[in-house]
């Protein structure tokens, strides 16, 4: 299984995990991962912690992309619109872009429950993607 991203997800047993980082000084919550130090200019801690970040949280924003990226992404032939759903996190607050898995713009709502699972890219590889809570 090839990962669109190595190390910023991970396909485990109970489901699609974002692997995000965390620091022990000051507990922010960093997505993606960072391995030198904390976000916040407030702390001088240098070991942020891998984390998995929750697997649900709720539509922030969301919209669709009408046309196909820019090389050197490869898009779908035809290509079809990509719904994109930034979601907060529960339980950490922070806000996750990704695509959206089975639901259009039609059927999302600010504040739909959505959870993680996975899906190819058009050129292959596995990526996060936002899909109905089940």
């Amino acid at each position: 299984m090839t990962y669109a991203i190595d190390g910023w997800f991970a396909i485990e047993e109970e489901g699609v995990r974002l692997l995000g980082t965390r620091c022990p000084a000051c507990g922010t919550v960093c997505f993606p991962p960072r391995h030198d130090s904390c976000p916040d200019p407030r702390c001088t801690s240098t070991d942020m912690e891998v984390f998995r970040l929750p697997r649900r949280g709720r539509v922030w924003s969301y919209t669709n992309a009408c046309y196909p990226p820019p090389a050197p992404y490869v898009a779908a032939q035809p290509y079809e619109p990509v719904t994109l759903a930034a979601v907060e996190l529960d339980e950490v607050g922070i806000v996750v872009l990704g695509q959206v898995k089975g639901l259009t713009v039609d059927e999302l709502t600010v504040g739909m429950e959505l959870e993680l699972t996975s899906g190819p890219l058009a050129d292959g590889p596995l990526v996060w993607m936002w899909g109905r809570a089940s």
